[in-house]
């Protein structure tokens, strides 16, 4: 019952399926057109052409074998000899050892990158976030109130001009007045 069920579910997608493919189209016999039967049939046709020609079948047994000659490594392998290879890994021998060298630092520096300070890394990056983002909101929070201090350093040092010039103006009404009475010699 299930099976039935499942290839009437199945037949009926394949239709839906045939239905926006292919829209109202119709095929010569004006029936719907079928892509699974279509295909079959253009599977078939391929099928038979293949197995009646000779040439086809031993291509398809040497598909391999062309896809490893096709490779475009296999051409240097075949035209580097050994001994040119050999010349090769020598005259790269310092570069190896460096590199050995790195690899076994690694692989020594490896119980480090397991420690439990690594593995906590992505914890930490999220408490650094938020930190971060404190930290930018008191670096605003600085500014603004650089900009205020500046205000009453301005505010101030005109002040203390306008108040130096105001005593040094009653200093000089004050001498003028002494002098007119008597009261300080001039100078």
């Amino acid at each position: 019952m299930d099976r039935t069920l499942d290839t009437d579910n199945l037949e009926m997608r394949l239709q839906v399926l045939e239905g926006r493919i292919y829209g109202e189209r119709r095929n010569k016999g004006a029936k719907p057109v079928k892509c699974a039967e279509s295909l079959a049939r253009i599977q078939a046709g391929l099928t038979n052409t293949a197995n009646k020609r000779e040439r086809v079948k031993i291509l398809h047994k040497k598909i391999e074998d062309l896809l490893k000659y096709l490779d475009p490594q296999f051409t240097n392998h075949i035209t580097v000899p050994d001994a040119m290879k050999l010349e090769f890994i020598l005259a790269e021998e310092d570069f190896l050892l460096s590199q050995a060298s790195l690899l076994e630092q690694v692989s020594n520096l490896q119980p480090l990158l397991d420690s439990t300070y690594i593995r906590d890394v992505p914890e930490h990056a999220t408490k650094l976030h938020r930190l971060s983002q404190i930290h930018m909101k008191e670096q605003d929070q600085t500014e603004v109130q650089s900009q205020e201090v500046k205000k009453l350093f301005e505010e101030y040092n005109k002040m203390m001009f306008l108040l130096s010039k105001q005593f040094t103006q009653w200093d000089e009404t004050l001498r003028t007045m002494e002098e007119a009475k008597g009261i300080r010699p001039v100078e």
